[in-house]
């Protein structure tokens, strides 16, 4: 134990620390404790999964409260989850349980007469998500004075879920709203185990700000995986089918849990292991955890989770990814492929943090082609994608950078919506200043705002006074009411379906009486349907029924798709493959070459068709997709585009025209053609949630510069 850093720490910390039989403070915990104790900066801790970074920020921070307690909430903890919040309110408790310092929770899911305990006598530390902060600047505008006045520290958790998007720039304007109002500059504190570059997070922790940042260097040792890799063809028409099978052979009486890329895919899994189970006599030892599952379910999934020496086995999308501690986890399970590095490593991260290896299991599956199918069709994207992202994160530790987003036009109408709310009425140049002053909006012109403003008016969101005084109009007003506003994400209007007074779950789409669908890993038969109230009401079913999410997908980094190419191109044997997934590379490594695909990137498939592999990431390819469209369709007499983003593009061509592709491409690649060439003014593109309020050359803006990249398609190109 580091005698100087131990010390300095409150005595209710030190017979924690002894009680909790700890041998010695970890690095990034001694560094996080000189950073806190001995500057007034800002601190980012970057460190692994189970390095122990919440005690490195609160074991200082909780030390100084003790030392001079706060008159209001001392600390504001940001999380992007309310799991993540349940989890660490019970870490937290157990700290302080012999200290004289509140831990309250402010979420969807908590009590109001929890959260009245807090109005009436504001101490402590404040765990709250970005949307039920946003509802705290609104609602209680005039007593935020009150509340926050000695507030100290803001701690930000798993900064990389929030960097790069709308609700990272919203953390970033409420703290400069709250700072404006109380006069003060608390220090911030992020956290985060996935982070490639460390000068961005820096530079987005401090926005607004005039502290400078510190990261510790810290080196850790490298951490002891398992990894395995395996393939399987479905044949729908056998039950449960072999990959069903395997799932279950590997999670059998063990801790796991299981990543997937969608609800659906988590709903699908469990209730085919259920059947598993009960057909070979095992318990039901089955969860499923998604924002759309019924909150007293989700916490039943955790609890199972956390239960020592119990086994248990739960499907999540990303709401069991960042950060949880769910105890001893024997296994994590991956369903095809991560979308990124990051999220491989975040998942990962899961297993092995009571000092075990960490095991992951990468699970792919696919229909087998049809001898006839096309080239693109017979390659498993899946399969390469898993072996592309591994292989980055072994060979370099490579993470994906994180791409700030220019032009927020959605956010900046939610937050002047936002500030209009909790003032009640402001002058145009009072609003402007505030607006400006928010570091989100630093590229935003002021004739840009000014053209926002004028929409929103003729819109009658905003209205002007007779003193030329702005306020909240009428139609403003039906959407400023709804508790929905606080977020800037898109939400789905679901129908909660009971069970009797239970509540199950959510769906988006009502099925009919009489029909089955999937919830929760277990069937349901709807009984009744009240639509003015949106509830289904069912009985639960035997047998496996399906219920379908319509969800979005993020980015793929273009460096996954180089690596993936050089997955099919090189001869090497990776370690961690098993054998289905090891002879589908083989067989599809002979395939390609002999279609020429090492020596080329357009390949004519059949009479006047032909397909662009472009290995490109998601916005180069989506640009180069464009430029085809935009400036091709005559000279190559092209009929049809298709493909799936970002792994091949399909043309449909005139007569004699495949010979042309190329040349084409590369003679508009020369070209000063700019992404803004690319957009029709026809187009705005509504892709944020309240991009629907936006006047349409603003959608062009951003969509041109946010979602477009013409200099990164060409540089791509040029390598071909």
């Amino acid at each position: 134990m580091t005698n100087n850093t131990f010390s300095r720490l409150a005595p209710f910390i030190q017979e924690y620390i002894y009680l909790h039989n700890w041998t010695e403070l970890r690095p990034i915990q001694i560094a996080a404790c000189e950073v806190i104790f001995q500057t007034d900066a800002h601190l980012l801790i970057a460190a692994a999964t189970a390095a122990g970074k919440t005690e490195a920020a609160f074991l200082p921070i909780l030390t100084l409260l003790q030392e001079n307690p706060t008159t209001t909430i001392g600390v504001l903890y940001i999380s992007p989850i309310k799991a993540l919040i349940n989890d660490q309110f019970q870490r937290l408790n157990d700290l302080l349980k012999t200290a004289d310092i509140p831990v309250y929770s402010w979420h969807g899911d908590v009590a109001q007469s929890r959260k009245n305990k807090l109005l009436k006598n504001p101490q402590g530390i404040l765990q709250i998500t970005p949307e039920s902060l946003e509802s705290l600047l609104i609602n209680k505008n005039q007593e935020l004075i009150r509340l926050f006045t000695d507030l100290r520290f803001i701690i930000i958790d798993e900064i990389h879920a929030f960097m790069g998007s709308e609700r990272g720039f919203q953390i970033i304007c409420q703290l400069q709203r709250l700072a404006k109002i109380t006069k003060i500059q608390p220090r911030r504190i992020g956290l985060s185990a996935t982070l490639g570059d460390y000068s961005m997070a820096e530079k987005w922790l401090s926005s607004g700000t005039d502290k400078p940042v510190i990261t510790p260097k810290i080196e850790i040792g490298k951490r002891q995986i398992k990894l395995a890799l395996e393939h399987f063809f479905i044949n729908r028409e056998i039950e449960p089918s072999d990959y069903e099978q395997h799932i279950f052979n590997i999670t059998k009486s063990r801790k796991c849990l299981i990543f997937a890329n969608n609800r659906t895919q988590t709903e699908s899994i469990i209730s085919s292991l259920r059947n598993i189970a009960q057909i070979e006599g095992f318990p039901d030892i089955y969860h499923v955890h998604h924002g759309s599952i019924a909150a007293s379910l989700r916490q039943a999934a955790e609890n199972a989770m956390r239960e020592p020496h119990t086994p248990a086995v739960t499907a999540a999308t990303l709401t069991l990814e960042l950060g949880i501690d769910i105890g001893y986890l024997e296994r994590v399970i991956q369903l095809e492929s991560p979308l990124s590095v990051a999220s491989f490593l975040q998942r990962l991260g899961r297993s092995g943090r009571r000092g075990e290896s960490a095991d992951m299991r990468f699970v792919c599956a696919e229909e087998k082609p049809l001898s006839e199918a096309s080239l693109p069709e017979q390659i498993p994207w899946q399969l390469l994608q898993c072996i592309a992202i591994i292989q980055l994160y072994l060979e370099s530790r490579w993470l994906e950078p994180i791409q700030p987003i220019k032009y927020p036009f959605s956010l900046l109408y939610h937050q002047t919506m936002s500030i209009l709310a909790a003032t009640g009425e402001i002058s145009p140049a009072a609003l402007a200043q505030q607006i400006f002053n928010l570091q989100p909006f630093a590229n935003i012109s002021t004739d840009d705002y000014k053209l926002l403003l004028r929409y929103l008016i003729d819109l009658n969101h905003i209205q002007k006074t007779e003193q030329g005084k702005l306020i909240i109009g009428l139609a403003g007003e039906k959407i400023v009411n709804k508790f929905q506003f606080y977020a800037v994400f898109a939400d789905n209007q679901e129908y909660t379906v009971k069970q009797g007074k239970t509540e199950i779950g959510s769906i988006v789409t009502p099925p009919a009486v009489g029909n089955q669908f999937g919830l929760a890993g277990k069937s349901w038969e709807v009984l009744e349907v009240d639509f003015k109230k949106q509830v289904i009401f069912v009985k639960q079913v035997e047998g496996k029924a399906t219920i379908y999410w319509r969800g979005g997908s993020g980015n793929i980094h273009t460096r996954i798709l180089q690596r993936m190419r050089q997955v099919l191109l090189e001869d090497t044997e990776y370690s961690y493959l098993q054998k289905n997934a090891n002879s589908r590379l083989q067989e599809v490594r002979k395939l390609t070459r002999k279609a020429g695909l090492d020596q080329q990137h357009i390949l004519l498939m059949e009479k006047n068709k032909c397909c662009i592999f472009p290995w490109m990431g998601t916005v180069a390819y989506r640009t180069l997709e464009r430029l085809l469209n935009s400036f091709c369709r005559e000279s190559l007499e092209i009929s049809s585009i298709g493909g799936i983003n970002p792994y091949y593009l399909t043309l449909k061509l005139g007569k004699d025209k495949f010979s042309s592709v190329y040349s084409e491409i590369a003679s508009l690649s020369e070209q000063r053609i700019t992404a803004e060439h690319l957009v029709s003014h026809a187009e705005a593109p509504k892709l944020q949630k309240y991009d629907q309020f936006i006047p349409n050359q603003l959608l062009r803006k951003a969509f041109v510069n946010d979602y477009l990249d013409m200099e990164e398609m060409r540089k791509q190109f040029l390598n071909w």
